[in-house]
C-alpha cells in the first residue's frame, strides 16, 4: 500500500483552478520529486496535502483519510512538512525551537533525548544556546528541518529546501536529505527547480504544469518526455 494517496484533488481560488483533478501515489520509503515552472501549483498542493488548504478530492496517508483534517492533527498522523522561507521561532534559542517540535510531535520517548539526537544528526550541536534570529540563512533552514524531524514522522514534506543556498550548502543539504531518507528510513516529497538535484535524490519524479500532472516516472525517463521539454524549453527544442 502507498504510504501517500492523492485521488482527484482540486482548488480553486475564484476563477484560478491552482491545482486541477490531481491524482498520484507515493510508495513508502522513497523520494520523490515534483517540479514544474513558477505557478504550477506544486505548493498549492503541499498547502492541501498538509491541511492548510481545503479543496476537493481525497488524501489518504498510511491508508487513512486526512483530507479535511487540520494541520496539527496531521502532523500527528506522522506527516510535516518545511516552508521555502524558513519559518523559525526567532526569539527563542535553536534548542527551544527543536523542543517544541518535540513537545508538538505527540512522542512517547524521552522528549530530551530526541531533541540532542535531532540536533547532532541536523548538525546543529554546539549552537543549541543562539538565537533563531542570530542564524544565517542555511543554519535557519536547518532549523526549521530539525523542529519538523523532532516531531518524529514517517513522511517529510520538502518546500524548495535549497533555494537560495550557495553550492557547498546544497551539496550538504542533498547529502542531509539522502541520510533522512535511508538512515532515518523517512520516505520524503521534494519540491525543487534544479532538476538535477531532484535527479540526484529521487527515485521518481512528477511534473506539474497549469495545476496538472504532466507526467510521472524515473528521472531520467521524465526529463526525456517531449511535453517536459516544450514545457521548459519551448515547443521548438521539443
Amino acid at each position: 500500500m502507498p504510504i501517500l494517496e492523492v485521488k482527484r484533488l482540486t482548488k480553486r481560488f475564484g476563477d484560478l483552478i491552482a491545482v486541477k483533478n490531481l491524482t498520484f501515489e507515493v510508495e513508502k520509503g522513497e523520494v520523490f520529486g515534483i517540479a514544474g515552472p513558477n505557478g504550477a501549483g506544486k505548493t498549492t498542493l503541499f498547502n492541501l496535502i498538509s491541511g492548510f488548504y481545503s479543496g476537493t478530492g481525497e488524501i489518504f496517508f498510511k491508508g487513512e483519510k486526512i483530507s479535511g483534517l487540520r494541520p496539527y492533527q496531521i502532523c500527528h498522523h506522522g506527516l510535516v512538512r518545511s516552508f521555502q522561507i524558513p519559518i523559525v521561532f526567532a526569539t527563542l534559542t535553536v534548542y527551544e525551537n527543536v523542543k517544541i517540535g518535540a513537545n508538538f510531535g505527540n512522542n512517547v520517548r524521552f522528549k530530551k533525548e530526541i531533541i540532542q539526537e535531532t540536533l547532532d544528526f541536523i548538525g546543529l550541536k554546539g549552537k543549541e544556546n543562539l538565537k533563531a534570529k542570530n542564524l544565517c540563512l542555511f543554519d535557519k533552514k536547518l532549523l526549521m528541518l530539525a523542529a519538523a524531524l523532532a516531531t518524529k514522522p514517517r513522511l517529510l514534506l520538502l518546500d524548495e529546501p535549497i533555494a537560495g543556498l550557495n553550492p557547498v550548502e546544497i551539496k550538504q543539504s542533498v547529502n542531509l536529505f539522502k541520510q533522512i531518507n535511508q538512515e532515518l528510513g523517512l520516505t520524503i516529497v521534494v519540491i525543487e527547480h534544479l532538476i538535477n538535484v531532484l535527479i540526484e535524490i529521487s527515485q521518481r519524479l512528477m511534473i506539474m504544469h497549469d495545476g496538472e500532472k504532466i507526467c510521472v516516472g524515473s528521472p531520467y525517463d521524465v526529463v526525456k518526455n517531449r511535453k517536459v521539454i516544450e514545457i521548459y524549453l519551448g515547443a521548438d527544442y521539443a
